[in-house]
């Protein structure tokens, strides 16, 4: 997806589960409790703070692409020793029994109930570079390198387990997001770089960096941003062609929206704003596919997919365009079966409200 920058305030915001302060910002080891107590009202986003990411319509493509010479790098399936999250983390969640947001039609409506989904991945190149968000997995004892970031305040330091070949979002030569998903199933870590481009020498420099502990459910710092917009982690919400060949897919999506709100959600920890109106979905917001919705004639593949959409949903994580889902590349992707969800429209998704799910908020643990 293409990104254009919008100047915000570091402020945080949850509509259904109430505001929060601005944690001290400091080197990322996420504190016991990130943000402070609850508040009714929103709070107010200002211009000139340092930038949030959001995007514009990604140049995936419509049509069927022409196969790459190589298969891409796509997830490991998670070990015994290293699961994609815990399971009582809200990603691994299922929303199926959640309540109804009430401006659920609002946020729906905002989104675009006439846009098609849309899965932004599949198998073969588009414009020189896979299509999806690629996931690279490293060795135990991969080396690691710095990096230097363009919004260092709200970055993870590092160093992170980068090799020099490692795969970047749309090819080496893209302008888009470009960003870089390291898995260390060795020490269970996941490393993402958004805008990451590699230098002399082994190192790298991205406009910012994210460090997550796959073991645990700690969030980041509340108003903190990540290598996606809304302060979450990428990869457990892409949908991998693993997951779907083992015939089902256990966690929420990653989605994203044209417009959003200067307002954030529970997971989420950063908004990608500047916009007041309350009918534009936050970061964060969680849909599903409605129950009532036959999926019964679609393609395994995104029968499979749809499934997950009605039973974990989507998770609202940057803007782009409407109902377009991530996932990691692979040659083994049918893109003519992906495709057929686009006889799916946002009138057939509904918001949910899963603050109740909540123990913390500045933890992903779920009750």
């Amino acid at each position: 997806m293409r990104r254009r920058r919008i100047l915000i305030a570091l402020t945080a915001c949850a509509l259904l589960t109430g505001c929060a302060s601005n944690a001290k910002k400091a080197a990322w080891t996420p504190p016991a409790s990130s943000a402070g107590p609850a508040s009714a009202s929103p709070v107010s986003v200002q211009q000139g703070a340092p930038p949030s990411t959001s995007a514009s319509p990604s140049a995936s493509p419509k049509a069927k692409p022409k196969p790459s010479a190589k298969p891409t790098t796509t997830k490991a399936a998670a070990t015994k020793h290293c699961s994609i999250l815990p399971s009582n983390n809200v990603w691994n969640h299922s929303a199926a029994h959640l309540p109804v947001a009430s401006k659920s039609s609002a946020y729906v409506s905002s989104i675009g109930t006439g846009a098609a989904v849309h899965a932004d991945f599949g198998s073969g190149t588009w414009d020189g570079g896979p299509i999806g968000i690629p996931i690279t997995t490293v060795p135990a004892g991969q080396k690691k390198v710095s990096v230097s970031f363009q919004y260092a305040s709200e970055s993870d330091k590092g160093p992170y387990p980068i090799p020099s070949n490692a795969k970047v979002e749309g090819g080496s030569h893209a302008d888009g997001d470009r960003h870089v998903i390291v898995y260390d199933a060795s020490t269970c870590t996941d490393y993402e770089l958004f805008s990451a481009y590699p230098k002399s020498g082994g190192s790298w420099k991205a406009g910012s960096g994210a460090i997550y502990d796959l073991s645990s459910n700690k969030l980041r710092h509340a108003g903190w941003t990540s290598a996606d917009a809304a302060g979450l982690p990428i990869l457990p919400g892409l949908v991998t062609y693993a997951e779907v060949a083992s015939g089902h897919i256990d966690h929420a999506i990653r989605v994203t929206v044209p417009r959003s709100q200067a307002a954030y959600l529970w997971p989420a920890r950063h908004e990608a704003s500047s916009s007041h109106d309350t009918s534009l979905p936050p970061m964060g917001l969680r849909l599903r596919l409605k129950a009532s919705v036959d999926i019964s004639h679609l393609p395994k593949q995104a029968r499979i997919i749809a499934q997950a959409m009605k039973t974990y949903g989507v998770i609202v994580a940057d803007n782009g365009s409407p109902w377009y889902i991530s996932g990691a590349p692979d040659s083994h992707w049918n893109n003519d079966q992906l495709h057929a969800l686009g006889g799916l429209t946002g009138s057939d998704f509904e918001a949910v409200d899963e603050s109740g799910l909540m123990v913390s908020s500045s933890s992903g643990a779920t009750r």
